[in-house]
């Protein structure tokens, strides 16, 4: 009889557990799409009111229709991104633009990428303090230079000169992340090491965007504030091409987790490369990098990804992941932990 039980309950589990893996994997019939994620980690029911829960799925559906709204027009999935960033880089909630962490001087710090992965163009930034819209400051270099990345003073300089706004960085100030640098930096000087773990997950924060456009060119957007307490000018994943950004005409990458895992193993572009080397499906190479190969070696996070048929892969191995899709003539849908909300 208890071996019984024992086999009924792992083959609960092992179904459960496979229909949460499934759940995020999503076919469409390749009609026009767009997907987001608000950044990825100990994300957990209990740690958050229903107020602020209600709070984030509004952010993510009105990124969602913003970006809908411009693929329902017939816009292009550049143009969809673009407008799904602005929207979580203009709230407090997400790490980037207006909710950016501090770093380890009292400062924000933030970087941004896109890619068209209909004519292979990307652009970057990194380290910039005043630019409102990062992802903003990502396209022109694109758009308006011979370069894929800019840093600092000079990305600012380019940004300004390309007629982008620029604020005070007091604007990036809020009260919400200085108490959470604050805390950590606390819990770092007397060497609490509980109180560090506590902490460590704001790493992940990040945003991003990949669109499907009428004509099955797609684009994939990254905007972060990098990590609480960061020091000497250290830059993450979400700048670099490739790593926290990838997108060609087989598929469309933006990532969220441990920048430095995701550099060394290239993550956006693996996910691409399987499918294309491999002849996989986006379901099976996303799975493949996030929960087998990042995850043994302890690299947490997760990716939004997308590919020509308009198939979505939302693919975290973190308690969970701020994310969310939306198809042709049907209603945002947004997700937070690790079962559907």
């Amino acid at each position: 009889m208890k071996k019984c039980k024992l086999f009924f309950l792992f083959l609960v589990f092992f179904t459960l557990n496979n229909f949460l893996l499934e759940a995020q994997n999503i076919k469409t019939n390749g009609k026009p799409t767009l997907v987001i994620h608000g950044g990825a980690g100990t994300i957990l029911k209990e740690n958050m009111t229903p107020e602020s829960e209600q709070a984030y799925h509004a952010k993510l559906k009105e990124a969602l229709n913003a970006g809908h709204e411009i693929l329902d027009s017939g816009g292009t999935s550049e143009e969809a991104v673009i407008a799904a960033v602005i929207v979580m880089e203009n709230s407090p909630l997400f790490n980037a633009g207006k909710g950016a962490v501090f770093t380890s001087e009292g400062t924000n710090e933030m970087d941004a990428s896109i890619m068209n992965g209909g004519d292979g163009s990307a652009g970057a930034v990194a380290g910039i303090k005043t630019v409102k819209n990062p992802i903003l400051a990502a396209q022109v270099v694109k758009n308006n230079s011979v370069h894929v990345m800019m840093s600092g003073s000079g990305a600012e300089s380019f940004a300004r000169d390309s007629g982008l706004e620029l604020v005070e960085p007091s604007y990036f100030y809020t009260e919400r992340r200085k108490k959470q640098l604050e805390k950590l930096q606390k819990a770092e000087k007397v060497k609490e090491e509980g109180s560090i773990n506590k902490w460590k997950d704001y790493k992940y924060g990040t945003v991003g965007a990949v669109a499907l456009d009428k004509d099955g060119n797609i684009s994939a957007a990254t905007s972060t504030g990098g990590m609480t307490n960061k020091k000497y000018g250290r830059i993450g994943d979400s700048p670099v091409i490739g790593a926290g950004t990838f997108a060609n005409q087989i598929c469309g990458v933006s990532g969220t987790g441990h920048g430095e895992y995701f550099i060394r193993n290239v993550v956006a572009y693996d996910i691409a490369a399987r499918m294309e080397y491999k002849s996989v499906s986006l379901s099976k190479a996303t799975e493949e990098v996030i929960m087998n190969k990042l995850k043994a070696i302890n690299g947490g996070g997760g990716v939004i990804a997308l590919d020509a048929d308009g198939n979505i892969s939302m693919t975290f191995n973190t308690a969970g992941m701020y994310r969310g899709y939306i198809q042709k003539k049907q209603k945002a849908k947004t997700f937070i932990f690790n079962v559907e909300d």
